[in-house]
């Protein structure tokens, strides 16, 4: 079967049935960000917090950086991957969503293993680089502007071990990559950043048709 299946309404649910393992802790936390504005369109599919959490296990990271934390569930899903003495950092430009997720970081235990930074996620991401170092993470998870995309990708490039994940969401962008008349800032960015993983040699990739694409690029040693 060479063909894409259809996720009906349906058919997700029977994934979720047969799939998810999202707990109390999680479900609380997506709940309530659920009830926040555009919540549940700015928050992660439980699944895809469950594939993350997966992701860092299999590459066996113990650092992990985040770009975009809105309210710490793919955090969450993140950190309890890491080994107890593991580290992932997170930036915002706000306090304002972290701080419903820490709670739930706390409940879960792993809030030793978190480190939020909050500012602009470029001068972050400098600042990180310039008091850490280059390649000294395992995993990137990049969800936040798109419009400075670009930006985050080739920092997370130079944070990223030889060998390291970079992960972007949202690489379809609600399906607007392939509409002709979307012309906006946002869209731009994320065509220009898929154009420009596509061709990159330093990375292998896969974009994966999930939740809103995620896109999966493993640096090169």
């Amino acid at each position: 079967m060479a063909t894409q299946t259809e996720c009906t309404p349906e058919l997700l649910r029977y994934v979720r049935e047969v799939s998810l393992r999202e707990d109390a802790v999680l479900r609380d936390l997506r709940e309530e960000t659920a009830a926040l504005p555009a919540g549940s369109t700015l928050q992660v599919m439980a699944e895809e917090g469950q594939l993350l959490g997966l992701l860092v296990a299999l590459v066996g990271a113990r650092a992990v950086l985040e770009i975009g934390t809105f309210t710490g569930y793919s955090t969450l899903c993140m950190a309890r991957a890491l080994p107890p003495d593991g580290l992932l950092v997170t930036c915002d430009i706000t306090e304002r969503w972290p701080r419903i997720g820490a709670p739930y970081w706390r409940r879960a235990g792993v809030a030793d293993r978190i480190d939020l930074r909050v500012g602009n996620a470029v001068k972050v991401l400098a600042d990180i680089e310039a008091t850490m170092g280059r390649a000294i993470f395992d995993v990137a998870f990049i969800d936040a502007d798109k419009a400075n995309y670009g930006l985050y990708y080739e920092a997370a490039l130079d944070l990223v071990r030889p060998g390291g994940l970079v992960v972007i969401d949202n690489t379809l962008f609600f399906g607007r990559v392939v509409e002709e008349d979307a012309r906006d800032t946002d869209t731009l960015a994320i065509r220009g950043l898929n154009n420009r993983i596509r061709d990159d040699e330093r990375v292998d990739i896969s974009l994966l048709p999930f939740a809103d694409g995620i896109t999966l690029a493993r640096k090169r040693r």
